[in-house]
């Protein structure tokens, strides 16, 4: 039986007020868009810098008043959903495009990205690819879903060939465009499948048609297969997760974060509303294929990243395994049929989604605070000496290092242990220790650059010269790190809760 079924507080078909930061992103965006072809050429876009944060800023508000109420509403016929998962996640979102947007200032800057010819597009690119966030993770129909992740996709090709006369961003695109586009083939290929078997796009007809048997059993499964390829390429999972490495270090930094952080939440959104609420019957065979990806993910990440000497390039390989967890979190919700453990181990999974997210921001943030006009700061050996020039900042690098390897009692450890807990509880002990065993192979290169601050000699010895907004926020993203790893407790129980209302449980 599929939870999702009848907990719904229907709205009218065309009802906008779960629409409303959407819709009011689309029209700033627009307006930014105006306004900054009024700037001059030589202008440092401080005003479409300014109303690009209070836009997200705004949006936070509408989506924090419909989470705050914990109502469930559907509009548009079913295909728009405004639930408490979708509005935790939109509200993480927002915060991982702002930060992005805060630490990637003066990055862009320096290199031209924000100059001359090219205006403000970095930041209303930025709000078109978090607009196309928000449509996959309120998506309630197979339909809005692949528009949201189109858009998101299309703005992110763009985003990353930003820098025209850089070659190694080109290339990067092409090869991003390139796979991107077959991975949204295949998950269209596997959604016409799934539409031949149950005769609906919409998410919740899907799961009644599967549940009552009525679908052909062997379309869908070839449709899951495609779809849940697409989902892995979306995620960076083995073996999808070729474009990874490249566009990660051939990305200008400030987009790397982009296209590294927030999109995972809504890729994590996209993955529940198709295989929980959509094909939880089926659930024996999707969590089969998320186990061999979860496990593949875990070995060939931490493997592949011992090897790399280019920082983000190792941070790549450290997200395909980190991603290794979420999957993990993702396959443990139904045993033997037995759903009773989906709230838990979902919300387990949610959580290591968020917990990622906010450490992949300060350690890339961190990257960006290094570099300056000329010099990329993206060696590890770039790092050296760093607890020498600024001991602050060393100490927060560390922390987000810790968090990575799942150090107590950062929160990265804590993310870890729910989802162990959650895989542990469906009698799967030997997925733990191979996962627990894969983390402490992890651990030797995120203790590998804590080793390179500080005992190795500082290369440069120059001062670290960063805006006062970005000094600020990147010193709450390393307290943040520590602080939800003290006391995880309210951001557990918010994913819980989110999840349990969602899924009706």
């Amino acid at each position: 039986m599929n939870p999702m079924i009848d907990t719904t507080v229907a709205t009218a078909a065309y009802d906008f007020g779960p629409l409303h930061a959407e819709i009011f992103l689309v029209i700033a965006s627009c307006a930014i868009l105006l306004i900054d072809m009024f700037q001059k050429k030589d202008s440092k876009r401080n005003l479409t810098y300014v109303l690009t944060l209070l836009t997200l800023v705004v949006c936070a508000g509408f989506t924090y008043a419909d989470f705050s109420s914990g109502a469930t509403a559907y509009t548009f016929h079913n295909m728009f959903v405004s639930d408490p998962m979708a509005n935790l996640l939109k509200l993480f979102t927002y915060l991982a495009v702002g930060v992005t947007l805060v630490y990637s200032r003066q990055y862009a800057e320096d290199r031209g990205m924000m100059s001359g010819n090219m205006g403000g597009e970095f930041y209303v690119l930025a709000l078109f690819t978090t607009l196309g966030q928000m449509i996959m993770i309120s998506g309630n129909n197979m339909l809005p879903i692949y528009l949201g992740l189109e858009m998101m996709s299309l703005s992110l090709y763009a985003l990353v060939a930003i820098r025209r006369d850089h070659a190694t961003s080109t290339e990067a695109s092409m090869k991003y465009f390139i796979l991107g586009s077959l991975a949204s083939g295949f998950m269209l290929y596997g959604i016409s499948m799934v539409y031949g078997a149950t005769g609906s796009l919409d998410i919740q007809a899907i799961a009644r048609a599967i549940a009552a048997n009525q679908a052909n059993h062997a379309i869908l499964v070839f449709g899951l297969v495609f779809i849940v390829a697409g989902m892995a390429f979306k995620l960076g999972a083995v073996p999808f997760h070729m474009w990874v490495p490249d566009v990660y270090q051939g990305s200008p930094t400030a987009v790397t974060l982009l296209l590294g952080a927030a999109p995972k939440l809504a890729s994590f959104a996209m993955m529940v509303r198709i295989l929980v609420e959509g094909m939880l019957p089926l659930a024996f065979d999707w969590q089969q294929m998320l186990l061999v990806l979860a496990v593949l993910s875990l070995a060939i990440g931490n493997l592949t990243a011992i090897a790399q000497t280019n920082l983000k390039r190792m941070l790549a390989y450290s997200t395909i395994a980190q991603l290794g967890f979420v999957l993990l979190g993702m396959m443990a919700g139904v045993v033997g049929g037995n759903a009773a453990n989906t709230a838990t181990a979902y919300s387990a999974s949610m959580y290591y989604t968020i917990t990622y997210v906010l450490t992949t921001l300060g350690t890339f943030g961190l990257i960006m605070m290094l570099a300056r006009s000329g010099f990329e700061a993206e060696e590890i050996a770039d790092f050296k000496g760093l607890a020498k020039r600024s001991p602050w900042y060393a100490i927060v690098m560390t922390v987000l290092m810790f968090s990575l390897a799942g150090v107590p009692p950062m929160m990265g450890f804590m993310a870890k242990w729910a989802v162990l807990q959650a895989v542990v509880a469906t009698g799967q002990l030997w997925l733990a220790i191979v996962a627990v065993l894969f983390s402490l192979i992890g651990a030797f290169y995120y203790l590998r650059v804590v080793k390179t601050i500080w005992f190795d000699e500082a290369a440069d010895v120059a001062p670290i010269a960063t805006p006062m907004d970005m000094r600020v926020v990147l010193s709450l993203n390393g307290v943040l790190v520590v602080l939800l790893g003290v006391a995880p407790g309210g951001l557990l129980a918010a994913c819980f809760s989110a999840m349990t209302k969602t899924l009706g449980s």
